[in-house]
């Protein structure tokens, strides 16, 4: 029996601040809980897998799903656009399943304009510099990228008071015990568990 559609989890954090390290780890812990699949204009990167990674479509289809209303969210990225589906969210909360989120900052504030109840979590990293040296330590980004990265992880902290918690990811098992402590909280919090009391004050 299902009392309640499932809660949805957005999740924000500058590049490298280790946020895709705890949310992979989360859902992996965390029975009924899912990672929402975008839809996406850009093309698959190698070892990427349509209906598992993103829904890969073209200008045309991403077009027609905005004008549909399609998406409760969606933004345009480095010349490509992502956005979560509609139909696909629902179908998904109303088995009772809650789903995260991985999305910008951008994202996450259009989501919370369609979705109020939505619990927004943002990762911080221990500094500025603890920041830069974990990019320069991936090897992935030129030093003109790397400036990139830091001048948009400022733009997204001016925007983290929008968000519902901070989790702090100096030390990674404190930051994952808080992340995995939001979501049974919010499983747990009065206005999810109503509909259960509810039922049961009608066994009596």
């Amino acid at each position: 029996m299902i009392d309640h559609p499932g809660n949805v989890f957005v999740v924000s954090a500058p590049s490298g601040a280790g946020k895709s390290t705890l949310a992979h780890r989360l859902v992996r812990t965390v029975p009924n809980l899912i990672f929402s699949i975008s839809f996406t204009t850009r093309r698959p990167r190698p070892g990427e897998v349509e209906d598992q990674d993103y829904f890969f479509i073209d200008d045309a289809q991403f077009d027609a799903m905005v004008r549909e209303g399609g998406f409760v969210e969606w933004v345009q990225v480095y010349g490509h656009r992502y956005g979560t589906g509609r139909d696909w969210l629902n179908r998904r909360l109303a088995t009772g399943l809650d789903v995260l989120l991985d999305i910008e900052t951008t994202g996450a504030l259009n989501l919370r304009r369609a979705i109020p109840d939505a619990r927004m979590i943002f990762i911080l990293p221990p500094s500025a510099a603890s920041l830069e040296h974990r990019l320069r330590s991936r090897g992935k980004d030129s030093d003109e990228q790397i400036r990139i990265r830091l001048d948009h992880a400022r733009h997204e902290l001016e925007l983290c008071d929008a968000y519902d918690y901070l989790v702090l990811n100096d030390d990674l098992e404190l930051a994952y015990q808080q992340f995995e402590s939001i979501i049974h909280a919010t499983r747990a919090s009065r206005e999810r568990m109503a509909p259960v009391a509810q039922r049961l004050l009608k066994e009596y």
